[in-house]
C-alpha cells in the first residue's frame, strides 16, 4: 500500500504540471469569472475530459496484489485493473464548470476507461460521470466563490474514491479478488485524489491572485500616470506636449523607448534609438497607419514590423496606441522594447489603459477649453454692451450744453467719447489695469454728475499705486449706475453716491453707496447671484458683474450687498492684491 501511494503521488506530479498548463490558457478564466455558454461549456468539458484522459494514461496497471510497471497505460487486460487520478480532473470540471462541464468531463474520461476494459471496467467507467455531476452540484452551494478553497477542496476529494470503492463492492460483490484490490487500493487512492484537488486549486487561486494584482497594479499605474500627464496635456504647443508626455513616460515605465506622434509626423522620442528616431520623421510604418486608420491598438513583434531603417537599431518590438479625439485618432503614443518578449500581458493591459485615459483627458481639456471661450465670449459681450438709453440722453445733453455752455458742453463731449471707446475696445481683454477702469467710472460719472447735478452728488476716492491691480473691465461703472437708476430713483435732491476704493491687508475692496431707498427685503438675499426675472432693482447688472468677478478672479471676489441702517445700500467687492 505505501509503495502504491507513492506511485500515485510521482504520477500525479506529470498531472499537476499539466494542470499548470491549462490554467494559462486564455479560455480558463471564463471558468473562474462564471462565464458560462454552451460553446465555452463544451469547450470546457472536452478540455476536463481530455485531462482525465491524460490522468489514466500516466496511471498505473494493478494485477493481483502488484503493481505492473509501465511508464503508460495504453491497454489494460482482463485480469489487470487500472488506478489513475483522473477523477481529479472530473472533479476540477465540476467544481469549476458545474454539472453539465462536470458530467461532460466525466462522460469522456469514463467512455476511455470502458474502452480500457479490466476488473471493475463497470464502475471505474460510471464513476466518472457521477462524480462530475455531484462535483458540480456541489459547487452550486459554493457559488459565491469563484474557486473554492483547498481546504474544503480537500475534504470533497475524499469522496469520489469512497465512491469508486463502493460501486467497485456493488458491480461484483462476491469476488474476493475486488474486495482485495479495494483493500490495497482504497487508501491510496483517497490520499493521492484529495490532496491533488486540493493543489490544484491552490494553484488556481494563486493564478487568480497572481492575474488581478497585475491587473491592479497596471490600473493604479495607468491613474498615477495619467493624472501626472494633465499639466503637460494642457500645454497649447503640441510639441511641448509630446515632449513632456515621451518623457514621463519613459522614467515610469522603465521602457527601451516612447515616442509620441500626430498624424504625419514623430513629435518626440526619448531612450534608446535618439539617434536615428528623431522628432520630425514622417510616419512610414504600416501598423501606425493601421492604428490611426482602424483607431485600435497595434502590435509590432519584430524588427521588420517596426519598419526601422537603420542597421542597428536596438529597437525589435513596440506597442502602438492611438489617441482619440472625440471620433478620430488624431496621434499615437508608441512604446518601443528591445525584445518581442518583453511585452506581457500587464504591459498590454496598460498601454490600453493608459490609452483610453489620455484620450478621455484630452477630450475633457477640449471641452473645458471650449466651455471657457464661450463663456468668456459671453462676459465680453455683456461688457462691451451700452445702454441706448445713457447715450441718447447724453447726446440730449451735449445738444442743450452747447447753447448754454459750450465749455462744458465739449467736456461732456469728450468723456463721452472717452466712456464709448472704453466700452468698444472691451472685447479685446478679459482684465484691465484698475487704474483705466478708475478713468472710465470717472468719464461715467462727469456725465451723470451733469445730467442729475440738481439731484445728487457723486463722489469718488481712489488710493495711489494701484497701477499693478487688475480688474474686468465695466465692473464698478455698473455699480455706480445701479445707485443712480435704482437706489436713488425716487430722490428729487440730497442724493449721494460714494466710490471708494481702499487698499487692506491682503486685497483691495471697492465700495458703492448711496443714502437711496435700498434694496427691497424679497430680493436682497438673491441679487447679484441670481438672474431675477424683473430688472427694476438692476438684477441684471448687478448679476452680471457678479459672474464675471466670479469667473475672471475667484470666488472670494463675488459681490456682497447690503442695506445700510440709516438709509441706502451697499455694494462692495474685494480683489486679491499683494504688495
Amino acid at each position: 500500500m505505501k509503495y502504491l501511494t507513492i506511485i500515485l503521488f510521482e504520477r500525479l506530479g506529470l498531472l499537476l504540471v499539466f494542470a499548470f498548463v491549462l490554467t494559462r490558457i486564455p479560455g480558463f478564466k471564463s471558468l473562474l469569472y462564471r462565464e458560462y455558454s454552451k460553446r465555452m461549456s463544451f469547450v470546457h468539458a472536452c478540455m476536463f475530459g481530455l485531462f482525465g484522459i491524460a490522468a489514466t494514461i500516466t496511471g498505473i496497471v494493478i494485477e493481483g496484489d502488484s503493481v505492473v510497471n509501465r511508464e503508460f497505460v495504453w491497454f489494460v487486460e482482463d485480469d489487470q485493473m487500472a488506478v489513475s487520478s483522473s477523477l481529479v480532473a472530473i472533479v476540477i470540471a465540476g467544481l469549476l464548470g458545474g454539472p453539465v462541464v462536470g458530467l461532460g468531463a466525466g462522460l469522456i474520461a469514463g467512455t476511455h476507461l470502458f474502452y480500457l476494459g479490466g476488473i471493475g471496467v463497470l464502475a471505474n467507467s460510471l464513476v466518472n460521470p457521477l462524480t462530475g455531476l455531484l462535483a458540480g452540484l456541489t459547487a452550486q452551494f459554493f457559488s459565491n466563490e469563484r474557486v473554492i478553497s483547498p481546504w474544503k477542496a480537500l475534504f470533497i476529494g475524499v469522496f469520489p474514491p469512497i465512491l469508486q470503492m463502493q460501486l467497485l463492492l456493488i458491480f461484483e460483490p462476491h469476488s474476493d479478488d475486488i474486495i482485495s484490490l479495494v483493500n490495497t487500493i482504497g487508501l491510496p487512492l483517497v490520499l493521492s485524489n484529495s490532496i491533488a484537488i486540493a493543489i490544484f486549486t491552490a494553484m488556481i487561486s494563486i493564478v487568480l491572485r497572481e492575474q488581478e494584482n497585475e491587473a491592479a497594479l497596471a490600473t493604479k499605474q495607468a491613474l498615477t500616470i495619467a493624472e501626472e500627464a494633465l499639466p503637460f496635456l494642457k500645454k497649447d504647443s503640441s510639441r511641448d506636449m509630446a515632449s513632456g508626455i515621451a518623457n514621463l513616460l519613459y522614467d515610469r515605465l522603465k521602457l527601451a523607448a516612447v515616442s509620441v506622434t500626430n498624424e504625419k509626423e514623430v513629435l518626440a522620442h526619448k531612450g534608446l534609438g535618439e539617434d536615428h528616431h528623431r522628432e520630425g520623421d514622417q510616419i512610414i510604418t504600416a501598423l501606425s497607419h493601421q492604428a490611426i486608420y482602424s483607431k485600435q491598438m497595434q502590435i509590432a513583434h519584430s524588427r521588420a514590423e517596426i519598419q526601422c531603417n537603420h542597421i542597428n537599431c536596438p529597437l525589435e518590438a513596440a506597442i502602438i496606441i492611438p489617441i482619440m479625439d472625440a471620433n478620430d485618432a488624431t496621434g499615437l503614443i508608441k512604446f518601443y522594447f528591445r525584445k518581442a518578449q518583453h511585452i506581457r500581458p500587464v504591459e498590454l493591459m496598460l498601454a490600453q489603459g493608459l490609452g483610453q485615459l489620455i484620450s478621455n483627458q484630452l477630450n475633457t481639456i477640449a471641452t473645458e477649453k471650449m466651455k471657457t471661450h464661450i463663456r468668456d465670449a459671453e462676459l465680453r459681450n455683456l461688457q462691451a454692451q451700452i445702454n441706448p438709453h445713457f447715450l441718447f440722453n447724453t447726446l440730449h445733453l451735449i445738444a442743450a450744453l452747447f447753447r448754454k455752455d459750450p465749455e462744458k458742453a465739449r467736456h461732456i463731449t469728450v468723456n463721452l467719447a472717452h466712456y464709448m471707446r472704453f466700452n468698444i475696445g472691451l472685447v479685446s481683454s478679459s482684465l484691465i489695469h484698475l487704474e483705466k477702469e478708475c478713468q472710465h467710472v470717472k468719464a461715467y460719472i462727469e456725465i451723470a454728475q451733469t445730467r442729475f447735478s440738481s439731484q445728487l452728488q457723486i463722489f469718488f476716492s481712489e488710493p495711489d499705486g494701484i497701477s499693478e491691480v487688475f480688474i474686468p473691465p465695466s465692473t464698478i461703472q455698473p455699480l455706480v449706475e445701479n445707485s443712480v437708476q435704482h437706489g436713488l430713483k425716487d430722490a428729487t435732491t440730497g442724493g449721494v453716491v460714494k466710490v471708494t476704493i481702499q487698499k487692506l491687508d491682503t486685497f483691495i475692496q471697492v465700495s458703492v453707496s448711496d443714502n437711496g431707498c435700498g434694496f427691497p427685503a424679497n430680493i436682497l438675499n438673491q441679487a447679484g447671484h441670481q438672474l431675477l426675472e424683473s430688472d427694476k432693482e438692476g438684477g441684471a447688472g448687478l448679476y452680471n458683474v457678479n459672474q464675471r468677478l466670479i469667473h475672471l478672479l475667484g470666488d472670494t471676489a463675488r459681490l456682497h450687498i447690503r442695506n445700510l441702517p440709516s438709509s441706502g445700500s451697499e455694494v462692495y467687492f474685494n480683489i486679491p492684491y499683494k504688495d
